[in-house]
């Protein structure tokens, strides 16, 4: 029986289940497909430069990086992000009278000039203002997409919609890093990682040609009543105790998923010995060695970018399981699941665990991240209203953004910031070192030669007397925060109808 059972019965539930999946996928009308391929060029031309912001900010300016602090990165990449988030809030109230393709379009402009522009400048306040002015840009376009997504689906398909949405992302947001990895180590300029993402951003233009409008409801009301009104509805939604809850626990989950670009690169750069790994890609796939790897090390954006490799693989069938069961049940899990994995790429120095643990983290990512926006987008927001209320599932994301930036400058610098602990072994030493402490690989070359170490004997060194890999109580604490909060939110605010 069993056997008759493994062989009969389960093949025919596999072709049942394949079966609604093709059903779901043909229900979608063009605009829904339109608009995911308009998302991948829009992540791709983003993440092309994001994943390699952070070394961007903070590398040796021997490399063409800029030198800054961890503390200005984090303020840079933290308020950015920020308002990034919570722009939309009030563009898709905009974009819900002005049109959705319009909107776009004026996007992708801001897109273009300033990824132009970002390269040409050096100073920290210069840097930072082009920084924000590329955030507008993407605060145009976030709205207007999530919406799209969420008129173009319905009850049956929302999980899959969302699920096919969320692995567009991810798409995209493999293949830029990787393409300007590529560039950027060939040509050995950053210049032409941000000229790649404005191509990237301009296929959009053409793809606008496809995009038909989705139905919008006509509003009498002016652009300045308009505004009024999303600032008092965002005070009446404060008022409610439950709604506030909500976001500030999954802020929590945000503040930790943001230390995967804020910190994660610059905790491998700083800590983790990556020539083992590229070594062995040298004798048994050199396309990888030669394209991601530099000066006998892989760059540590490429372990950052498996978490797209992860979801773009998995997250079809991860959204086919968690679509049983409820939003808050799945995002109590994958905050918890998410920030294990992340914590684990901060306690070790082996590039292989960082790997695996990647794997962890996408695994949490998939089946919780994709579940917010679907249940403020199918269970929430009203149907006339998409834009905006899809703009204000922005709020947690964009507070989470700050709170992060806090979190991978002052904190980290603090706890795990190699050339601080370096300086503070300088003072202790009395050593007279002559580099600037921007000027990063003469500093520890110099300071290594001092202390008749090797560069990664001294990395090894400060490793074990300043622990910089207890950073991961923080990103643990963060993550299990949010779960466990949930769980109490859930059992006590929910049921009791606080």
């Amino acid at each position: 029986m069993g056997f008759f059972f493994f062989k009969k019965i389960l093949p025919l539930r596999q072709n049942q289940k394949n079966q609604n999946v093709m059903k779901i996928l043909k229900s979608f009308p063009k605009t829904f497909w339109t608009a995911n391929i308009i998302e991948l060029f829009e992540r791709w031309a983003w993440y092309g430069p994001y994943v390699l912001f952070a070394i961007y900010l903070t590398g040796s300016v021997e490399s063409g990086a800029l030198g800054f602090t961890q503390a200005q990165k984090g303020m840079m990449m933290g308020i950015g992000m920020g308002i990034l988030y919570f722009l939309p809030i009030i563009v898709g109230a905009i974009a819900d009278r002005w049109g959705y393709k319009k909107m776009m379009f004026l996007s992708f402009l801001v897109h273009v000039s300033a990824f132009l522009l970002i390269p040409h400048f050096k100073s920290f306040g210069a840097v930072f203002a082009m920084y924000i002015y590329l955030a507008i840009g993407s605060a145009m376009f976030k709205p207007v997409i999530t919406a799209t997504i969420a008129k173009t689906t319905n009850d049956k398909n929302a999980s899959i919609g969302f699920g096919i949405f969320y692995m567009m992302i991810n798409i995209g947001g493999f293949l830029g890093p990787m393409v300007a990895l590529m560039l950027r180590n060939q040509f050995e300029s950053y210049y032409i990682v941000f000229y790649a993402s404005a191509i990237a951003i301009s296929i959009n233009f053409f793809l606008l040609l496809f995009y038909d409008e989705p139905k919008r409801q006509e509003n009498s009301e002016n652009f300045r009543q308009a505004i009024k009104t999303i600032f008092r509805n965002i005070f009446t939604a404060l008022k409610d105790l439950k709604f506030v809850v909500f976001l500030l626990l999954v802020a929590c989950f945000w503040t930790m998923f943001w230390q995967l670009f804020k910190t994660l690169p610059v905790f491998i750069a700083q800590w983790v010995d990556t020539s083992t790994l590229y070594q062995y890609f040298a004798i048994h796939a050199p396309f990888f060695s030669n394209k991601f790897g530099v000066d006998g090390e892989m760059s540590p954006e490429f372990f950052v970018n498996f978490g797209p490799i992860y979801i773009i693989a998995f997250q079809i069938l991860v959204s086919s399981i968690v679509m049983r069961y409820k939003p808050l049940n799945a995002m109590m899990a994958g905050f918890l699941v998410c920030s294990t994995g992340l914590a684990l790429t901060f306690m070790t120095q082996n590039p292989v665990f960082i790997i695996v643990a990647m794997f962890i983290f996408a695994l949490g990512e998939m089946a919780s991240s994709p579940k917010i926006q679907e249940y403020i987008g199918r269970v929430i927001a009203p149907e006339d209203k998409k834009a905006l209320y899809m703009g204000c599932s922005f709020i947690p994301v964009s507070l989470g953004s700050f709170a992060a930036g806090f979190v991978s400058g002052p904190v980290y610098q603090k706890m795990s910031d190699k050339f601080s602990f370096l300086e503070k072994e300088v003072a202790a030493r009395g050593l007279d070192i002559s580099a600037s402490v921007t000027e990063r690989t003469a500093y520890l070359t110099e300071v290594a030669a001092e202390m008749n170490m090797t560069t990664q004997e001294l990395t090894n060194y400060l490793w074990v007397t300043y622990n910089p890999s207890s950073f991961w109580m923080v990103v643990l604490g963060l993550g299990a925060f949010a779960s466990i909060g949930l769980f109490f939110y859930d059992r006590f605010m929910l049921k009791k109808g606080v």
